[in-house]
């Protein structure tokens, strides 16, 4: 007996030996479980990618313009190797052409490099540009920024357009349901990056363009306070203004911000010319989405609890999240919005332009940027919007930044990215030129060998940036910090320029800008 005892117990001890290895197998790499479920990602050599993860409930119904509200959990393994839907918008080319994407997209994006790692990595979180009426986090292609910079990255949808920013008279919230959305999605950081490997105590929040100004919009926000700690802010340098025929020719003065009162009476007017009586709100959120994208309704409010005054007021008044700020442009910003005009400018509309943006200053602008020094009147009139709109309001902002917070200036210099709108000639380094050497893919250019190895060298700077609050590291040229009074910005070029301090607003011709437009 005793010996069947020993015998049984023997065999026991083989079978526990024998389930060992699937008992401490590791975990799938492809699956994780975050605060709401678990998901199942696309895992390669080099990365891991994770798409289509709500971080949010839909905004419909009588969702439609409330705050976000937490996504209903689920308990099964969700399929996170598509995309999400792209939220509500017409696409840019061509212009008012047909619909994509539908309101149930509050969708997010997680790219990982694939290695294991003990140490948390930083995370970065990207907001999308497109004129607060367009684009998706999925357009960004983010794994080799993941790999390169060994950092977990996420990109993120919010609401555009009317679903996005509508202000009616007593609508809590109205006007910022859009920045509403990425503070949603930052605190879905906070809780999950752990589960990516990522560390939710070093989270950078980075954008380009109405991406840009989102930051800008966050810095200045009481609701965003740490939710990030670092933040980089591409071609939106917290404002950009304009006055008549500035920004488009026969287009009036205008800002990318509105207030409260006056996003109230746009929604209203909006209301009106739909039809709606007595109930607008509920009229409206029984409105089809079509109507809703054709409204021009496209900025966010501040007067508002999200944001109590206009960005660039909190910024002079020193209202900011006290972290690190990454700030830049690219050389030739306004030579993309050419691509909106329905017929190049002649040089008679090149001065009619001037005359009626700059009025009895006009003569002195046109001497300083006559049409015949340029390629074309097209191009003389972007070079001018590009240092009035753009360059004036970048330098300005960081001088104010730099006050404040460690601050760190570029400018993208590239000149011959290859054109993303065929035919136009003369690009240069247009607004939107550097997205696709941080986000290869991100448009439908190919880069040479050269521009690729500038990219590598972006992609670190950024990621040593998320790491650590500065953007220098090993083989990188030295990128020193904005002084409040400094005219020069981190220059970068491909050869024989390279990477190197250059003097912006020599270039862009500041100081006769503050005569112009003080």
């Amino acid at each position: 007996m005793r010996g069947k005892r020993l015998l049984s117990s023997t065999l026991a001890v083989v079978a526990l030996l024998a389930a060992a290895p699937t008992a401490l197998a590791a975990p799938d790499p492809a699956v994780v479980r975050t605060a709401s479920g678990p998901v199942r990602g696309t895992v390669t050599e080099h990365h891991r990618l994770f798409q289509g993860i709500p971080f949010a409930a839909p905004p419909v119904g009588e969702r439609r313009w409330q705050p976000p509200a937490p996504a209903t959990p689920w308990t099964e393994v969700r399929d996170a190797t598509k995309a999400g839907s792209v939220c509500p918008q017409r696409p840019v080319f061509p212009v008012g052409g047909p619909e994509t994407g539908a309101e149930d997209c509050l969708y997010l994006n997680v790219s990982t490099p694939a290695a294991a790692t003990h140490r948390p990595r930083p995370v970065m979180v990207w907001i999308h540009g497109g004129g607060f009426v367009g684009g998706s986090g999925s357009e960004y292609p983010a794994t080799q920024l993941a790999e390169r910079g060994d950092v977990v990255v996420v990109t993120i949808n919010y609401r555009l357009g009317a679903l996005g920013f509508l202000s009616l008279p007593g609508l809590s919230g109205g006007g910022t349901f859009g920045l509403q959305d990425q503070q949603a999605a930052l605190r879905w950081v906070r809780a999950n990056a752990r589960a990516f490997g990522g560390d939710p105590g070093n989270v950078t929040v980075f954008g380009e363009s109405a991406g840009a100004l989102s930051v800008c919009a966050q810095l200045t926000s009481p609701a965003a306070r740490g939710l990030f700690d670092r933040a980089i802010a591409q071609s939106g340098p917290c404002e950009l203004s304009w006055q008549d025929s500035e920004f488009l020719p026969d287009v009036p003065a205008g800002s990318n911000w509105t207030s409260r009162a006056d996003a109230d009476n746009t929604g209203t007017a909006l209301g009106a010319t739909l039809g709606c009586t007595g109930d607008t709100l509920a009229c409206l959120r029984g409105t089809p989405v079509t109507k809703l994208l054709d409204s021009a309704i496209s900025q966010p409010a501040f007067d508002t609890p999200l944001l109590p005054s206009h960005p660039v007021k909190a910024v002079e008044s020193g209202r900011i999240a006290r972290v690190p700020v990454m700030i830049g442009n690219t050389r030739d910003e306004h030579r993309t919005f050419a691509a909106f005009l329905p017929e190049p400018l002649s040089a008679e509309k090149y001065e009619s332009v001037l005359r009626t943006a700059y009025g009895e200053k006009a003569d002195l602008v046109l001497a300083k940027y006559p049409a015949a020094a340029y390629s074309r009147p097209t191009i003389a009139w972007a070079t001018v919007t590009t240092d009035s709109v753009w360059a004036r309001t970048r330098h300005k902002v960081t001088g104010l930044l730099a006050r404040q917070v460690p601050t760190f200036a570029y400018e993208f210099r590239d000149r011959t990215v290859p054109p993303v709108i065929p035919g136009f000639s003369d690009m240069g380094a247009y607004h939107g030129s550097e997205l696709p050497f941080l986000f290869p893919g991100s448009l439908p250019v190919e880069l040479n060998a050269a521009q690729r190895a500038l990219g590598e060298r972006m992609q670190r700077y950024w990621a040593n940036f998320a790491r650590t609050g500065q953007p220098n590291g090993q083989g990188l040229p030295l990128w020193l910090p904005t002084k409040p009074a400094e005219r020069t910005v981190q220059g970068l070029d491909i050869a024989p320029a390279g990477i190197g301090p250059v003097d912006a607003a020599a270039d862009h011709n500041d100081a006769f800008w503050a005569g112009i437009k003080p």
